[in-house]
């Protein structure tokens, strides 16, 4: 609590605010705890949300252009349902919890469609996706074996407890808390404070924020908008109890999950979808560690963990030390980590002597088991040319995410999100860079290959400092002739930074698989 309450002092400080926004017409919530009792009533979750929603606000042409998108996408909402349905339940209880609007309990679409291993912006994971910093703010925490960040109920307690600080420190008011969210409190406040100066409102709606903030709180509303009433707005959606689907399970000793999926009879997949926060194949070695698996084979495995209470639940090898070996190559090549080889065997140190011999946790499974680990989700990532094409950039002197982007006609965040970069961090030279083909273009592209015949894809090349046609030639794979030829150029002109070059890059017999 005394991390929260410097929260609020901090970002006044760090932004220079003037002071706390003023309530006139501000968006306030004022909970009604008597319609809880009603919700028993009502089996559908869905229809909870729809019917007790309580922040008002009136009809805006920025909301309006967002249901319109939804309206054009019948399948969307019914897609969003069927990821979110282990976890609504959850996440609408800890919204009730705090008293705040049901609303709260849609942001993960807006944030992530309800995907548990979404990943954006560089650094950004997990339903509510949570930045590192503000993770550890809210004790989200990470180590070798687990991501808060991305586990449903750390997160989603931490997400409620972020809003409910928000909403003290923006005077009520749920759309700046939201806008505040998504855009960082500071920010939110030094947009109030110039519309201060300037006599103008302090409204959500009046003020200057980032374009995606400005779209960010209109998604919002206009889900919830359409869950009053779906059909009219083309959405067919799945129905989702009113009852937990998942139970939090405390566990005293670290798990192969393999050893899990065998005493409840799920798949490996499930309790990875279930539990996204978990990057390996066992729980982690900090305890208790809270797994959430579904009600009806908690009881069974409870049961099932108490007649097995002296089984291993880790398998253990013993490992004879090799001449070179280290503690950090014996800890890659069993995946694990150096702490936990350390703590089992009482050493204190990293020095170990060849042919003495070490207790080292083993898998129960070959690696490619453990489906949705973190090494096999990047591998799956790394792999996925089947339905894109991938060209490799490599970057050069003056380049920068804005600049590439353009160059390819992509976004900034689908390079953050294909590289697993920060935004924000200097590119540096010679770094490598994935670059993908959409997935419609590469259907029509596997058709052409079939037939044999080429495609070829006009791309523009700003000209940086220190390049020259041979090592544009070479970046793309062609021939600095074909550059001069595509661009009238001749042996005796002269490149000069920001010259536009148009260069033809074939698409199905080039170098971009």
């Amino acid at each position: 609590m005394i991390v929260r309450s410097l929260l609020l002092i901090i970002v006044l400080v760090l932004s220079g605010c003037k002071g706390i926004v003023d309530s006139n017409k501000l968006a306030i919530f004022e909970p009604n705890t008597s319609e809880s009792a009603g919700y028993s009533d009502n089996h559908d979750l869905w229809r909870i949300i729809a019917e007790n929603q309580a922040i008002n606000v009136d009809e805006n042409p920025r909301i309006q252009s967002h249901i319109d998108w939804i309206t054009q996408r019948p399948d969307y909402l019914a897609s969003i349902s069927k990821r979110a349905e282990p976890f609504l339940y959850l996440v609408v209880s800890e919204v009730e919890k705090e008293e705040m609007p049901i609303e709260i309990a849609l942001l993960p679409i807006v944030e992530s469609d309800y995907y548990p291993f979404s990943y954006s912006h560089g650094t950004a994971t997990g339903i509510w996706q949570f930045i590192p910093s503000t993770g550890r703010m809210y004790g989200l925490d990470e180590d070798w074996w687990h991501e808060d960040r991305r586990d449903v109920l750390a997160s989603t307690k931490a997400a409620v407890q972020y809003l409910k600080d928000l909403n003290q420190m923006f005077d009520g008011d749920w759309l700046l808390s939201i806008a505040a969210y998504n855009a960082g409190p500071g920010r939110v406040q030094r947009a109030i404070d110039n519309n201060i100066k300037q006599g103008k409102k302090i409204d959500y709606w009046s003020l200057d924020l980032p374009k995606e903030t400005e779209k960010y709180v209109p998604k919002l509303l206009a889900v919830a908008k359409v869950l009053k009433d779906p059909d009219r707005f083309n959405q067919k959606l799945t129905m989702i109890e009113n009852k937990p689907y998942l139970e939090p399970v405390k566990l005293q000793s670290q798990f192969d999950l393999a050893l899990i999926a065998q005493w409840t009879n799920l798949s490996i997949d499930e309790i990875y979808s279930f539990n996204p926060g978990l990057k390996r194949w066992a729980t982690p070695e900090t305890l208790p560690y809270t797994i959430l698996l579904p009600v009806d084979v908690v009881d069974d495995f409870i049961e099932t963990l108490s007649n097995q209470k002296n089984r291993p639940k880790v398998s253990w090898t013993r490992y004879k030390v090799k001449e070179g070996d280290s503690l950090s190559v014996i800890a890659q090549n069993f995946n694990t980590t150096i702490n936990q080889i350390q703590s089992v065997n009482d050493i204190k140190s990293n020095l170990i002597r060849a042919n003495s011999y070490l207790i080292v946790p083993l898998a129960r499974e070959k690696e490619g088991y453990y489906s949705l680990s973190e090494i096999q989700r990047e591998k799956s990532r790394l792999n996925a040319t089947k339905n894109s094409e991938k060209l490799i950039y490599k970057v050069v002197s003056g380049d920068s995410l804005w600049k590439i982007s353009n160059e390819f006609s992509v976004t900034i965040n689908e390079l953050v999100r294909w590289n697993k970069i920060a935004p924000k961090a200097p590119l540096q030279i010679g770094k490598e860079l994935v670059i993908l083909i959409d997935d419609k273009e590469k259907t029509e592209l596997a058709k052409i290959t079939n037939t044999g015949i080429d495609i070829n894809r006009k791309i523009v090349y700003t000209v940086k400092s220190g390049d020259n046609l041979s090592l544009i030639a070479q970046r793309y794979k062609v021939k600095v002739s074909q550059i001069r030829d595509w661009n009238d150029l001749n042996e005796k002109d002269i490149l000069q930074p920001g010259d536009k070059l148009t260069i033809t890059i074939n698409v199905v017999n080039s170098n971009l698989s």
